[in-house]
Order: structure tokens, then C-alpha cells, then sequence
């Protein structure tokens, strides 16, 4: 029984056209990107089999490449992953149902982009500065070299590792507050992630104006260099705002 085919919905644009955005759609057809306009709002779509898209790299790579596609034109929402209408006809009636919401949001992130900062202690650097500076740290660890061979050198390396555990965690809250001092006044909104890796000070998400984006690319510039001799950062340009707005429609509902 062949698969039913459906409407990818990758994102919400104003747009009255209809444009081709080019062979860009989800898995490996290469099915055209284009858009479904209502009133002067568009969905931006692409034919697709109707049917549960598991969320890995080869699905969600495609579906943020597509809305990175049409952001070079214009201002997007982008849509939850793995939004399928049955037919133009649906997505049509989602774009009525939905246009008030839409035209806020669109009004609301007009002249707006997400930029991406992610810092992260290099290993070998952050502990060597701990020993150095952490003075209760450096005086246990020489007691346990003075009893390596001893009985009593478990419960010393669970107390040194108790220690490291504790300085480290202030380092990152140290630096952390430090890079959020710079940035945030710069930005509308900041949304940071949580991580369970322990050298991660920061993985963090802002809004910011386009017209202030040359001053925050120099302030991640500043800090950068202020401490790239212990510190690795990846710096996002802009990328679609998934963390500020991703639309939820429920298609079934119409």
C-alpha cells in the first residue's frame, strides 16, 4: 500500500507569492521547497510521505537547513519539527484559522535574529589553574603524594576530587556571570541550556536586534580574546529562532 503524501510545513513567513525555494525538502527526494500563500502570509512547505520522522541528524539536518534557506529573505516562525498537512487545501485553512497568531509573531520578530554562544573550559588549562590557585587543593594533594603508598589514599583522592569538584563548579559560575554581564544587555532575551558535562560554563541562546549585531559580534569578539588562552568558544551567526519561537500546530484539529 503505497504511502499517503502530505505538506511538510518547515516555517511561517510574510508573503503573499508563491516561491520556489528550491530541492531542498526532507529526505532524500529531493522534493522542492516552496510556499502556500494566504492573504499576505505564507506557509513555506514541501511534499513529503505522510509518516512518523524520527528526530536524528538525517531528518532534522534537512528541515533547519530549509528554514535557514528562507531566512536569507525573510523574516521566519519557524514551525515544530515534523509538521505534515494532509493537503494545500489543510494548510490553507491552518494559515486562516491561525493568522491573527501568526501576524503578531511575525510582527513581534521582524528585525530580530537568534545568535549562538557556547564557551568551554580546555581541560588540561582549568585544572592546572585550580591547583595554582586554590590553595586547600594544592596542600592535599601534597599530603597524598607524601602517602602514596598508603592505606589512607583512597579516602584522600575522594576528598581532592570533592574539592576539585567544588572550585571548578565555582569557575564556571564565575565565568558564566562574567559572559552574561557583557551580553545580555545587548540582547532581548537569553535562553541558556543546561549541560551535564562539567567543563561547560555556558551554552546560551540570544535575541537580539540586526542593527545591534555588529556590537555583540564585538563583545564576543572581547571576551574571546580576553580568555582564549583557557577557554574554547563556538559562536553561532544566525540561525533560526527555535529557541524564542517554534510554532506548534496541531493539524489534526481542523
Amino acid at each position: 500500500m503505497p504511502v499517503q503524501e502530505g505538506k511538510y510545513i518547515y516555517c511561517i513567513i510574510k508573503n503573499r507569492d508563491f516561491i520556489d525555494f528550491g530541492p531542498c525538502g526532507i529526505g532524500e527526494r529531493g522534493d522542492r521547497v516552496y510556499t502556500i500563500p494566504y492573504r499576505d502570509i505564507s506557509a513555506v512547505v514541501s511534499d513529503a510521505p505522510i509518516k512518523r520522522y524520527s528526530v536524528a541528524r538525517e531528518n532534522l539536518i534537512p528541515h533547519e537547513r530549509a528554514i535557514e534557506e528562507v531566512m536569507k529573505s525573510y523574516t521566519v516562525l519557524p514551525v515544530r519539527f515534523a509538521t505534515i498537512a494532509g493537503d494545500e487545501v489543510r494548510v490553507k485553512k491552518i494559515l486562516e484559522k491561525e493568522y491573527d497568531r501568526f501576524i503578531d509573531l511575525l510582527k513581534d520578530m521582524e528585525g530580530k535574529k537568534e545568535l549562538g554562544l557556547k564557551a568551554v573550559f580546555k581541560e588540561e588549562i582549568v585544572y592546572r589553574d585550580i591547583l595554582a590557585n586554590y590553595e586547600g587543593i594544592r596542600m592535599q594533594r601534597e599530603k597524598m603524594e607524601m602517602v602514596a603508598h598508603s592505606a589512607n589514599v583512597h579516602p584522600k583522592l575522594i576528598e581532592i576530587g570533592r574539592l576539585v569538584e567544588s572550585a571548578l563548579s565555582e569557575e564556571r559560575t564565575r565565568y558564566k556571570e562574567e559572559i552574561l554581564y557583557t551580553l545580555e544587555p545587548l540582547a532581548l532575551k537569553v535562553k541558556t541550556s543546561n549541560s551535564y558535562y562539567d567543563l561547560v560554563i555556558i551554552n546560551a541562546a540570544f535575541l537580539i536586534e540586526e542593527k545591534r549585531e555588529s556590537e555583540f559580534d564585538q563583545k564576543v569578539r572581547d571576551i574571546t580574546g580576553k580568555y582564549d588562552d583557557k577557554i574554547k568558544f563556538k559562536y553561532v551567526g544566525t540561525v533560526p529562532p527555535f529557541n524564542f519561537v517554534n510554532v506548534v500546530i496541531h493539524t489534526g484539529d481542523l
